[in-house]
């Protein structure tokens, strides 16, 4: 590169784009999915309206390695409640 370029580079200013950032969390979104069904199944429990299969019943989503653990489907999905499968991402 000639020095004549080079000064052209040096002086020319640069345009960078403002980097994205992710913010981090404490709990993983697995973990955080497992706290809101066990929230909510505690509270159906102590309102009397736990009459559903648990989600923390493996008895009940026993499966062969061969295939997928069986879906989890919530009865209800309140507004509060942002259901995202694992599968989705």
């Amino acid at each position: 590169m000639s020095p004549e370029d080079a000064a052209k580079f040096k002086s020319s200013k640069q345009v960078y784009k403002p980097a994205i950032k992710k913010p981090r969390r404490l709990f993983t979104h697995e973990y955080a999915k497992e706290m809101k069904i066990l929230i909510n199944e505690v509270l159906d429990e102590r309102e009397g309206k736990f009459d559903y299969t648990s989600y923390f019943d493996t008895e009940q989503f026993k499966h062969p390695v061969t295939e997928d653990e069986p879906d989890y489907e919530p009865r209800y999905k309140p507004a509060y409640y942002q259901w995202h499968s694992s599968k989705e991402k």
